[in-house]
């Protein structure tokens, strides 16, 4: 941990320690409404810490994306709905180029007034492309498509896999560092086969961790998760096709953006 971090450290290590007995006390009790809030928070504040051990980006991105936006860190965005407000965290340690994008997109106001224009009870709910429109981001300064290519960082390795699915790649037992693993995991939406196809559509994931272990879904190494619900996820529950994103604003880790060059 750098020296000028170490205080802040100090000070999440002890939150940390009375955020496990609390749950601790919940778990004595068989309180597992407070438990699951209660991992939330935990797990939110492991996140902090981590993010605080990390000095410099530690790898590169393929010169091949240096035209799309790229996120070095992490950013939390405010998503206020037609049914609530609810807060996400978005990772660009693990999905750089997709999280880029995603937040980028966000600062442009693209996904303000936007309808969820698909919903599948218990499995997604989607959202991202202009009503009437159905073609993704389509770049100002260029008057191109800008398409995503498939991002999947897998467990032990110093980078993520671009480009093809963990399947495609024979990597059939290896388990991406973020999978479809919890209700309001951020998945990137995509045409058909096409893996490097994704643009500005991405849909929320629906399922309980419960039902689906971690690198067991089927969705995992195929789609690129990005981040996930932190906050407010009974908004989430709530929101159906039709309903719509008011408005979105990232409200922390904007510095972490890096544009295209």
């Amino acid at each position: 941990m750098p020296a000028e971090r170490q205080p802040q450290a100090q000070t999440l290590i002890a939150q940390l320690r009375t955020e496990l007995e609390d749950m601790r006390a919940d778990v004595t009790a068989a309180n597992k409404a407070a438990i699951s809030a209660k991992r939330l928070e935990v797990l939110d504040t492991v996140g902090e810490l981590e993010s605080l051990m990390v000095g410099e980006f530690p790898f590169e991105i393929p010169e091949e994306y240096s035209n799309l936006p790229q996120l070095k860190g992490r950013a939390t965005v405010e998503i206020e709905t037609t049914k609530g407000t609810m807060q996400l965290v978005v990772d660009g340690y693990n999905a750089p180029v997709t999280a880029g994008n995603f937040v980028d997109l966000v600062q442009r106001g693209f996904y303000d007034d936007l309808s969820f224009t698909r919903a599948e009870d218990n499995y997604i709910l989607q959202i991202g492309d202009p009503p009437g429109k159905e073609v993704g981001f389509i770049d100002p300064d260029t008057q191109q498509y800008r398409a995503i290519p498939l991002e999947v960082m897998v467990q032990g390795d110093k980078k993520p896999t671009y480009g093809i699915t963990l399947e495609e790649a024979g990597r059939y037992l290896d388990q991406p560092v973020l999978p479809f693993s919890a209700f309001g995991t951020l998945g990137m939406a995509r045409p058909g086969e096409n893996v490097n196809g994704g643009s500005s559509q991405f849909f929320f994931f629906l399922f309980e961790p419960e039902l689906t272990p971690a690198g067991l879904n089927l969705l995992d190494g195929r789609y690129a998760v990005f981040g996930y619900v932190t906050e407010n996820k009974d908004v989430l529950e709530k929101l159906k096709q039709g309903d719509k994103i008011i408005s979105a604003k990232v409200v922390d880790g904007l510095e972490n953006l890096v544009e295209p060059t």
